[in-house]
C-alpha cells in the first residue's frame, strides 16, 4: 500500500440510479506518470474529484499518500497540487502576484515563487497581467499554482485541452520532468492517447465508469502481437485453402488481402510455397503491429464510432 501515492478500492459513483465510476481500484505508484486515459464521459472527471475531496464517493475507499481521504483530507491536500480544467487566477493581476497570493495562504517563503516561475517558463512574464498571457502560458501558470506547495502529488485534468501543437508539446516537456526534478507523482488525465503515450510510464484505462486496464505503458504495447499481410489476388478463396492447412487466416476483399496471426520465418515460408504452388499470385508480404490506437479502440470498443 505504502508504494502507491493513490489506492482506491471498489470506488463508486452514483447520481440518482446511474453508476458513473464503478467499484474502481486504481492504483498510481510512487514517482510515476499514470495517464488516465478514457472517452469523454468515461468517468475521468468524476473520479478525479472524489481523489481531490471535491464531491464524496458514493461507496469505496481511497487512500492518498497512504492516508484514508475520508479521516486526514486536510492533510493529505497539503502535499496534493491539482489543475482541473482552467486554472483559477486574478485576470488583471501579474502572474507573480497570483503566486503570491497563493504563497501567502500557504504561509511559503516568497523564494519559492521564482523558483517556481523559472521552472515553466514564466519568469520573463511574470509582471506581465495574466489577461494578457496566451492560453499555453496560462497554463503553464495553473501548472506552477500547483506546485508552488511542493506537493508529492500532482493531479492534471486535460491540461492540454485547447492548446496549439506548440503550447500542447510545452505542457508535455513539463510534465515529463516533474519526477525528475521535484520527486514527485503525476495522475494525468486525457482521453487523447497520443498524449498519454508520449508522457506516461503507466496507464489506467476507463470505459463507462468501469477500469479496464491498469499497468505499466509497456504492457500495454505488448498487447501489441504482429500478424503478417499478405496481397494477392483471390483473397477470400486463399484464406479459406490456408485455413483447411491450419493458418489462421483473414481474408480482406476490400484491399485485396490476407491477414494471419504472427508465425516463425519456417512458417511463413511454407504459406507463401502453398500459396505459389496453388496458383495464387502474391504480390507483397508484410509484418505489422496493431498501434496503441487500435488497441485502446478495441478494449473501450470505440471502432465503430470514428
Amino acid at each position: 500500500m505504502d508504494d502507491y501515492a493513490i489506492d482506491t478500492q471498489e470506488l463508486t459513483r452514483r447520481f440518482g440510479k446511474r453508476e458513473t465510476v464503478k467499484q474502481i481500484n486504481l492504483k498510481v505508484p510512487k514517482r510515476e506518470i499514470y495517464g488516465f486515459l478514457g472517452p469523454n464521459g468515461a468517468g475521468k472527471t468524476t473520479t478525479i474529484r472524489m481523489l481531490l475531496g471535491l464531491i464524496r464517493s458514493s461507496s469505496g475507499d481511497i487512500r492518498i499518500l497512504g492516508k484514508d481521504l475520508n479521516k486526514h483530507r486536510m492533510d493529505i491536500l497539503k502535499d496534493v497540487g491539482s489543475l482541473v480544467e482552467s486554472p483559477s487566477y486574478y485576470a488583471h493581476l501579474s502572474g507573480y502576484k497570483n503566486l503570491k497570493i497563493m504563497a501567502l495562504i500557504h504561509g511559503i517563503q516568497e523564494s519559492r515563487i521564482q523558483e517556481v516561475l523559472e521552472w515553466v517558463r514564466l519568469s520573463q512574464a511574470a509582471h506581465r497581467p495574466v489577461k494578457s498571457y496566451s492560453l499555453g502560458m496560462k497554463q503553464r501558470l495553473g501548472i506552477a499554482m500547483a506546485l508552488i506547495t511542493n506537493p508529492k502529488l500532482l493531479i492534471l485534468d486535460e491540461p492540454t485541452n485547447g492548446l496549439d501543437p506548440s503550447g500542447i508539446q510545452e505542457i508535455r516537456e513539463l510534465i515529463t520532468r516533474l519526477p525528475r526534478d521535484f520527486d514527485i507523482t503525476v495522475l494525468l488525465s486525457s482521453h487523447l492517447l497520443s498524449e498519454i503515450e508520449q508522457v506516461a510510464t503507466w496507464v489506467g484505462i476507463i470505459n463507462q465508469g468501469e477500469l479496464i486496464f491498469q499497468g505499466p505503458l509497456q504492457e500495454l504495447t505488448d498487447r501489441s502481437k504482429p500478424y503478417v499481410w499478405v496481397e494477392m489476388d483471390r483473397p477470400l478463396e486463399a484464406a479459406a485453402a490456408l485455413n483447411g492447412q491450419g493458418f489462421d487466416a483473414v481474408p480482406e476483399i476490400t484491399t485485396g488481402q490476407i491477414r494471419t496471426s504472427m508465425i516463425d520465418r519456417p512458417q511463413s515460408a511454407e504459406m507463401i510455397r502453398f500459396l505459389v504452388n496453388h496458383q495464387y499470385d502474391v504480390y507483397r508480404v508484410t509484418e505489422k503491429k496493431k498501434t496503441l490506437e487500435e488497441i485502446f479502440l478495441e478494449l473501450t470498443g470505440q471502432e465503430n464510432s470514428l
